[in-house]
């Protein structure tokens, strides 16, 4: 569909109480600041929100009534159930994801859009990302991620190739995978699996358009032995719908479970060193 000779898409966010009220009005100002505006911007109410939190949520829908569309329910069910249940509600084929504590920069729809203008067989379209801890200025790392659709399939065989709160895709595309499915911590990564088996075309642009923020806990979880253990969980899965062979399969679980079993301090340096690239 088209609005004022460009493409119209909604943005996805779901939203829980441990989110705080300064980073989702930070996220909320991104979205309408891009220089392409959504049409609709739906937010899932992952649970109870804290009055802060609506707050901000309540002071967007009374500035963008036509735009914003909130649903939601009184338990937390996880991200997994929050965006199979608002992508059900998104109106446009065109669907871009949002984390309620990222920032993105204001021309990263209209980038995004023109990949789907220009290829129009590509279902999902993300960008590299830069990590930050504590304020956007303070950023420590650079996530740097293949481009083009068959690097992509080769990286993703051994890690995400995305970054899902990157991501402009087709909501056709990944419903015609199964949507999203739960998965613990990997629900991104499992849907990008389903996409491959379902025919899917990838691109990732080249530069960073979104910034994620990363603190100490961030590489603590990647030391829980629970973190672990649904690790193996989802590569086993992989593995058993033969998405992955047996040699695929070891080669990602082995470095993984190193990286887990290492003391956080030096589990946060492999990935600045080895995952990561430094800040451009």
């Amino acid at each position: 569909m088209v609005c004022n000779g460009q493409e119209r898409y909604s943005f996805l966010v779901s939203v829980y109480w441990k989110v705080d009220a300064s980073d989702l009005a930070r996220s909320m100002e991104c979205m309408f600041a891009q220089t392409i505006p959504p049409s609709e911007v739906v937010i899932v109410k992952d649970g109870t929100l804290p009055e802060s939190l609506e707050a901000v949520l309540s002071g967007y829908e009374n500035d963008y009534p036509n735009v914003m569309k909130i649903i939601g329910y009184p338990d937390n069910q996880g991200l997994w159930y929050a965006l199979r249940l608002g992508l059900e509600e998104c109106s446009n084929e065109l669907v871009a994801r949002m984390d309620s504590d990222d920032y993105a920069e204001p021309c990263r729809l209209e980038e995004e859009l023109e990949v789907m203008r220009r290829k129009p067989s590509i279902d999902c379209v993300g960008s590299n990302v830069v990590e930050f801890e504590g304020s956007i200025d303070n950023r420590v790392s650079y996530v740097d991620l293949p481009s083009e659709h068959d690097d992509i399939l080769r990286f993703g065989k051994r890690r995400c190739p995305f970054r899902h709160s990157s991501l402009l895709y087709k909501k056709s595309a990944v419903q015609r995978a199964g949507s999203y499915q739960e998965m613990p911590l990997f629900e991104d990564y499992d849907l990008y699996m389903r996409m491959v088996s379902a025919g899917a075309k990838f691109q990732n642009i080249a530069e960073p358009l979104v910034f994620v923020g990363v603190d100490r806990s961030f590489f603590q979880r990647r030391g829980d032995p629970s973190y672990l253990k649904k690790m193996v969980y989802f590569r086993t899965t992989c593995l058993k719908r033969r998405d992955i062979n047996a040699f695929e399969y070891t080669t990602s679980i082995i470095p993984h479970a190193i990286v887990c079993l290492l003391p956080n301090r030096l589990r946060a340096f492999a990935y600045k060193t080895f995952l990561r690239a430094e800040v451009k």
